[in-house]
């Protein structure tokens, strides 16, 4: 029997690493063989627990791994749910490897840890590439849905690839011709050119979004020019992905000259609102009027402002309502913004007093119960006033400036009327209540002596007024 090492040498030389490495991934006909040495003779067996035995161990020390190194809160945070995504395949990968060469050494021909590789290989760029359009696109369930997809679309793609089926596809599109303008292009270039554009997209479009989310966290940019610049990163990948994907497929960037006059045209007629609201977005974005957070009131619609798209701006009111407003309303019509200069708010409550009161105490209470609440300003501090007197008691208001009015008011106008309650009879001022004199008359009574004398001598009066009349006096 000869010496393992003098084995690997002599297979070392016969083939060499780099032989061995390229007639490891090359495409076989695998399906006649399996099921004829694999499935009939013990050492194919044998090749399968060794497959399974690779699958199972790399699985477990991957999720060994994982459990021991957790992605939450982690500073890089996409990066390392990408490796621990492609953790299993690369051990799987390298698993297989070591195994096929270890089965070549001992004169038999690998099958089953060779597919192995391929496929682990194959899973690699499968969990690379679905990462990344998670990492690109927004979690949604049409984000999952095209996870989903995208995996079964891929995973057909290797099965038709390593049955060699994937060549009679490629002959049939490439017979198929389609004319775009002079230039003829046949199917299988314009579905690759497409994959392409794809491809380049969702890297643009997780380029785009790393990049934003690195500005966001920034504190040295203002929010509205740290919005602007994620909304230029986000159309500038966009639109390079498109100019870098149709070269690679040989479509020339001539034939998008009638797109974009098409395009021009569109937009002057048909996507004239589409257009003033994408630059309006700019404007307001850009002479800061509009910040996340601002109170506006618009179309008496009042709420914070919650999100600042391309087209529209989302004002969120107290109840939770949304409303959806065009960027071009804010260029063109009045809005009022009452968080222009300072988010801090106007507030006041109307309280009444007896007559009997001492005025100044009462005022001087109100003041301090409105300053101990925390959410209300210090400076300027809460100031009140006499408004007037009332029917039942003197009319006084509290007046306070509010730091946090996206926190709302009702919470606080609360905590302060009860403040005030507690103590106003802890100093003993009263409050009013209405006092009337309440007089019940009865429909039987019979009439008075003074109403029935006050009848009598009307009666006299006419009928001396009758005689003079007659005897003409």
């Amino acid at each position: 029997m000869p010496n393992l090492s003098d084995t690997s040498l002599q297979f070392l030389e016969n083939s060499g690493i780099s032989n061995f490495i390229s007639g490891l991934f090359a495409r076989h006909q695998f399906t006649s063989q399996l099921l004829e040495r694999s499935f009939n003779r013990p050492e194919g067996w044998l090749e399968i627990g060794i497959t399974l035995a690779v699958m199972a161990a790399t699985f477990w020390l991957s999720t060994y791994w994982i459990k021991k190194h957790p992605v939450a809160g982690s500073r890089w945070g996409v990066i390392r749910h990408i490796g621990q995504r492609i953790l299993w395949p690369v051990l799987m990968l390298i698993g297989a490897i070591s195994a096929v060469y270890f089965w070549n050494l001992s004169g038999k021909t690998a099958l089953w840890l060779q597919l192995l590789a391929m496929a682990a290989r194959w899973m690699i760029l499968i969990r690379f590439a679905l990462a990344v359009v998670h990492a690109a696109l927004p979690a949604s369930k049409v984000t999952d849905w095209l996870e989903r997809f995208l995996s079964a679309a891929l995973w057909v793609a290797f099965v038709l690839w390593v049955s060699g089926i994937e060549d009679i596809i490629i002959d049939a599109m490439k017979t198929v011709e389609l004319p775009i303008g002079s230039t003829k292009l046949n199917l299988y270039t314009v579905l690759t050119g497409l994959l392409w554009v794809a491809v380049i997209m969702v890297f643009a479009l997780w380029l785009a979004r790393f990049i934003n989310n690195k500005l966001m966290e920034s504190q040295r940019l203002d929010i509205n020019l740290r919005i602007v610049l994620t909304k230029i990163v986000s159309t500038a990948m966009i639109v390079l992905s498109f100019l870098i994907a149709l070269p690679l497929v040989g479509i020339d960037l001539t034939v998008l000259s009638v797109f974009g006059g098409a395009l021009g045209v569109g937009i002057g007629f048909g996507l004239q609102k589409v257009a003033s609201n994408y630059i309006s977005g700019f404007i307001i974005l850009g002479d800061r009027s509009i910040r996340p957070g601002d109170r506006l009131t618009v179309n008496n619609f009042t709420g914070y402002v919650t999100k600042i798209t391309s087209r529209f701006v989302v004002l969120k009111n107290a109840n939770g309502s949304e409303a959806l407003i065009p960027n071009e309303t804010f260029v063109t019509s009045t809005v009022i913004n009452e968080s222009y200069t300072s988010k801090a708010l106007w507030q006041s409550l109307n309280i009444q007093v007896a007559y009997h009161t001492d005025l100044a105490k009462a005022l001087s209470v109100l003041e301090e119960a409105a300053a101990a609440q925390e959410r209300v300003d210090t400076s300027p501090a809460p100031t009140a006033v006499i408004l007037g007197f009332g029917e039942n008691g003197v009319d006084l208001r509290i007046g306070f400036w509010v730091k946090d009015p996206e926190n709302g008011f009702s919470v606080l106008f609360s905590a302060i009327l009860l403040d005030i309650w507690q103590r106003f009879n802890e100093q003993g001022i009263e409050f009013p209540y209405p006092q009337r004199e309440v007089r019940i008359l009865n429909e039987a009574q019979t009439p008075s002596d003074i109403a029935i004398l006050k009848a009598s001598l009307k009666a006299q009066t006419d009928t001396r007024s009758d005689a003079a009349f007659d005897n003409g006096d």
